[in-house]
């Protein structure tokens, strides 16, 4: 299991909440006492998440050769920048360095991204797609655990991903193709399983016992839900 967090606070009581998108009204919220990571660990994390997903969209642009693509790609990679960029600010207005409270993640989630970039480009468009979304999601569960600072990273992982671009290209690439259907409907299976380990790694840097389970279990119940619906709206079976 890839081991995210080392760090965790000791003292105070949490909660955690998590929200469908566009939902704000009707969060899933969870005590998870100290079971989320500290502040700066956290936007560490965080903030190379998002710098990963450009990343890795770059990397599909440069190698799309159709120009409508590469502009659809584009629109989700800067998104994804965006977001990177306003963490990093975040990070320094709290008298941090940016580069510091990353580096501890970028070996773990440069290997997540090379065990989730798939052979073709519709599968990394996959998973861009459902890794971003999964983890933008349950990030927002663990935003409400750091106050201000957290009211503030959730508006920033709140705002428009512009991945919509990316359903539409695979749209495009199952339409009338069932080899390709079947295939990315079994990619994006494999992902979840991948996604919810880096997940409950960022909890704990340990195996959970049978009350952390009971805890985090509604939180991981509405990530595959949301996962569902995602899959569902690019016409794959979850």
């Amino acid at each position: 299991m890839v081991r995210w967090f080392w760090q965790r606070r000791s003292a105070g009581e949490r909660t955690m909440t998590l929200r469908s998108r566009g939902d704000f009204g009707d969060a899933v919220r969870v005590d998870f006492e100290e079971l989320a990571p500290d502040a700066d660990t956290f936007l560490g994390q965080a903030a190379y998440l998002q710098l990963g997903f450009f990343e890795t969209l770059s990397e599909l642009i440069a190698a799309t050769p159709e120009l409508e693509d590469k502009e659809a790609l584009s629109r989700a990679a800067g998104a994804a920048l965006t977001k990177h960029e306003e963490l990093v600010a975040l990070v320094r207005e709290r008298g941090d360095d940016p580069t510091a409270l990353m580096l501890p993640f970028r070996e773990p989630l440069d290997d997540f991204r090379r065990e989730t970039h798939g052979v073709r480009p519709q599968e990394t468009m996959l998973s861009v797609h459902i890794t971003a979304g999964m983890l933008d999601d349950f990030y927002l569960a663990l935003a409400s655990s750091y106050g201000d600072t957290g009211r503030r990273v959730a508006r920033i992982l709140g705002v428009d991903s512009d991945r919509e671009a990316i359903v539409d290209l695979i749209h495009a690439a199952i339409d009338g193709d069932v080899e390709m259907k079947s295939l990315l409907a079994m990619w994006g299976r494999r992902l979840v399983g991948d996604t919810l380990l880096i997940a409950r790694a960022a909890l704990r840097p340990r195996q959970l016992d049978l009350a952390d389970e009971e805890k985090v279990e509604p939180v991981f119940t509405e990530l595959m839900s949301a996962h569902s619906r995602r899959m569902d709206a690019m016409g794959l079976a979850a």
